[in-house]
């Protein structure tokens, strides 16, 4: 069977947050395939929820992408902590697949430091998991090849200021404002919303946005939160305090995750370099290399400045200058405190000012019937899909509304309802679903 053409078909993409077709991660061949569990965003739940109430699929979604890819092994990445998860698995995998605990730290997630964790090497700055022969895979990922169904609806945590955390199974284009009801409502009468956990988050514009096949989570919280003030910050106020307040402490370089694998990658340059003079320009190299983790700014930096945004601004200047890692990938080295640097997640979300919310998200069994889904053309890597519906059309869950362009990277899209397709444009609206 051709599994990433089946997979192509039911429009799956990487359900952690990045959205890349699955199915073009499969074109490779590699020895092992790391399934990513470590859900390392705070106040998430979502995967190891599906775990514990979806092993099956998963297991099954594994050995499909181990045979797609022809490995041999299979490795479960998990928190070390969550021994409830751990004791339900065990019995369940079969030889060729192990648990690997991982230490309860931010960015656990991040698949360079994933692939460092279980198998001891190094992904080179700009490489992929492949590089370190590795294919990484999210958990809801697994989980939705194994029910090999086409990608209608999406598991999430709402956390934050609600009166019931919980996770739940949405349909795809359902707003917002629907699965936070869900959660009991708000706690408080003011609220913003962030979308997809606290650390890479971005502030939803209202609360009648729709959720994708990449919501993993929705975090509220009242507007009177640091967290809300700190993603509406816009560049100028950034650059002018970076141009002020910095004195090159190295916080930020020093608990940089990617420089602590050995990246060429030192925040603190960056912000030296706020200016981006001539003389000064060649200090952003290796702002290519930051994976945006935000952990430098908002965790490390004693001065609350922004080191993970100026390392963005600066990496158009770095291509421009073709600043590249082109060294020998034999000469990274791990720092010798890698593990001993890692930033526990309880310090994190004390940090953060998160202690005040339940830390929970058990997976909730409710079954959502909305009478209208918005569902975006762009819902992954690449370009926009193309609709293959029209205002008028009749369609039922699960019918195909939208396919990517010949050869172009994208997923297909599906309706997650049945009703009357009411309008099409940058996204496909549906009415009428029962």
């Amino acid at each position: 069977m051709d599994h990433a053409r089946r997979i192509e078909d039911l429009g799956i993409v990487g359900a952690g947050g990045g959205g890349f077709p699955t199915a073009v991660k499969l074109q490779t061949k590699v020895p092992t395939v790391i399934v990513n569990a470590a859900e390392c965003e705070p106040l998430l739940h979502k995967d190891k929820e599906l775990l514990l109430h979806l092993s099956g699929p998963m297991l099954r979604g594994l050995q499909i992408v181990m045979e797609a890819v022809g490995a041999r092994q299979g490795v479960v990445g998990i928190k070390e902590r969550y021994t409830e998860v751990i004791a339900a698995l065990e019995p369940q995998v079969p030889a060729h697949v192990r648990l690997h605990p991982l230490m309860d730290c931010y960015p656990a997630g991040d698949e360079f430091i994933l692939v460092y964790d279980v198998t001891g090497r190094v992904i080179p700055p700009g490489g992929l998991p492949r590089d370190a022969g590795c294919v990484v895979v999210n958990v809801e990922t697994l989980v939705n090849i194994g029910l090999d169904q086409p990608v209608t609806h999406k598991y999430l945590t709402v956390a934050g200021a609600v009166r019931s955390p919980v996770t739940l199974r949405a349909p795809v284009g359902i707003s917002i404002r629907e699965v936070v009801e869900a959660a009991g409502g708000p706690r408080v009468p003011d609220v913003r919303v962030l979308v997809g956990g606290v650390m890479m988050a971005r502030l939803a514009a209202s609360l009648d946005e729709p959720i994708t096949k990449t919501t993993g989570g929705v975090v509220v919280l009242p507007s009177s939160h640091f967290l809300v003030g700190w993603y509406k910050s816009g560049w100028k106020q950034i650059e002018r305090i970076a141009k002020s307040a910095c004195d090159q402490c190295r916080f930020c370089t020093e608990l940089c995750p990617r420089y602590l694998l050995g990246h060429p990658i030192q925040p603190h340059r960056a912000m030296a370099a706020i200016g981006f003079t001539a003389n000064q320009a060649r200090l952003t190299a290796g702002t290519l290399y930051c994976c945006e983790c935000n952990l430098c700014s908002l965790y490390a930096c004693p001065e609350n400045l922004d080191p993970k945004n100026v390392c963005v601004a600066a990496k158009p200047v770095a291509r421009e200058m073709k600043l590249f890692w082109k060294e020998d990938p034999a000469t990274v080295r791990p720092h010798p405190l890698n593990r001993e640097r890692r930033t526990p997640m309880r310090r994190l979300m004390a940090k953060l000012g998160l202690n005040v919310f339940e830390n929970v998200g058990p997976l909730s069994d409710r079954v959502f019937h909305p009478q209208r889904v918005v569902l975006p053309l762009k819902q992954h890597a690449g370009p926009a899909a193309i609709p293959s519906v029209k205002p008028g059309d009749r369609v039922q869950a699960g019918d195909l509304i939208a396919d990517p362009a010949a050869g172009a990277l994208g997923a297909r899209i599906h309706a997650s309802v049945s009703g009357v397709v009411r309008a099409v444009g940058n996204t496909v609206v549906i009415e009428g679903g029962k």
